[in-house]
């Protein structure tokens, strides 16, 4: 089974969150120490990023408030802001490979319970007390996993690389090979939010399907990905910061967002309601798009 070609970065980024080979007899509570208050930080944002539109605002907002947005919420736009010269301030997470959460080999990731109802369990395994933030961070990414899909979506969480490729060989079909598409930060980031202006015409990447596999807040690495049967399209942006960034950002437009819930944060973002625009959103460095590759 053709398994597809991952660029060269996205090649270097899944080496380094997954497991050394040779550690597979290692205890296994010894992954908590990948799992900080730093690596948990960004809840929200993955919670964001997965496009879930269970999402709920637990915080009740009005027009009053908007000068007090959290941050992490400026990634999304309209599918007209896509054009040369175009300004906005977005929101790109620092992430450091080095201290992220690691996949597990296969074999290790299974044999760990991965539900909701286990979480006590879980919370011994991995060394972390009811009520910490590691403990909410993780009850929050079991419940989203658990979480019933939207009206013609295919959800999974993957717990291991062969789980996210397999998932997304079964969403193109068995003999369809594919690739990945990741953000690349060419330079150096030094600020989470800046204001970024698109610098060429972004480039459309045509594909029938697409899979978006997103970073979530877990002890090991924990990919919530999706496929929806409604169109979305895919582009590559290239944008220049204020403080001399480059970025080749990936974002994908939602065209049909009339399933999702009204509560979804976008909608308050964009000031729009369900159904009434596509809602387009960048990709952060670590969350993936999987594309099938047709022959030409």
């Amino acid at each position: 089974m053709g398994i597809g070609y991952a660029s060269w970065s996205i090649f270097l980024y899944l080496l380094l969150v997954m497991c050394p080979c040779g550690n597979a007899g290692r205890e296994t509570n010894a992954i908590k120490y990948h799992m900080n208050d730093d690596s948990v930080e960004g809840t929200n944002v993955l919670r964001l990023h997965s496009m879930d539109a269970h999402i709920e605002h637990v915080h009740s907002h009005s027009s009053s408030n908007m000068d007090h947005m959290d941050p992490s919420l400026m990634v999304f736009f309209f599918i007209e802001d896509l054009r040369v010269g175009k300004r906005m301030a977005i929101y790109f997470p620092k992430r450091d490979p080095s201290s992220s959460p690691h996949f597990l080999p296969r074999e290790e990731a299974d044999s760990i319970p991965f539900s909701l109802q286990e979480l006590p369990n879980l919370l011994q395994i991995f060394s972390f007390s009811q009520g910490s933030t590691q403990a909410k961070a993780m009850e929050d990414t079991l419940r989203q996993c658990e979480t019933k899909p939207i009206k013609g979506e295919t959800k999974f969480c993957a717990t291991s690389l062969e789980s996210m490729l397999g998932f997304t060989q079964a969403i193109f079909g068995i003999n369809t090979k594919f690739k990945v598409l990741s953000t690349t930060h060419f330079t150096e980031s030094t600020a989470r939010l800046q204001n970024y202006t698109i610098l060429e015409n972004p480039q459309e990447i045509l594909a029938p399907k697409i899979v978006s596999c997103h970073t979530m807040p877990y002890p090991y690495a924990i990919f919530y990905c999706h496929y929806q049967e409604s169109e979305s399209k895919v582009f590559k942006v290239l944008l220049g910061s204020e403080n001399g960034e480059k970025v080749e950002a990936v974002a994908v437009c939602h065209m049909d967002t009339s399933h999702w819930s009204p509560e979804h944060v976008s909608f308050w973002v964009l000031g729009i309601e369900p159904g009434s625009s596509p809602v387009c959103h960048f990709f952060p460095a670590d969350n993936l798009v999987w594309i099938p590759i047709f022959p030409s």
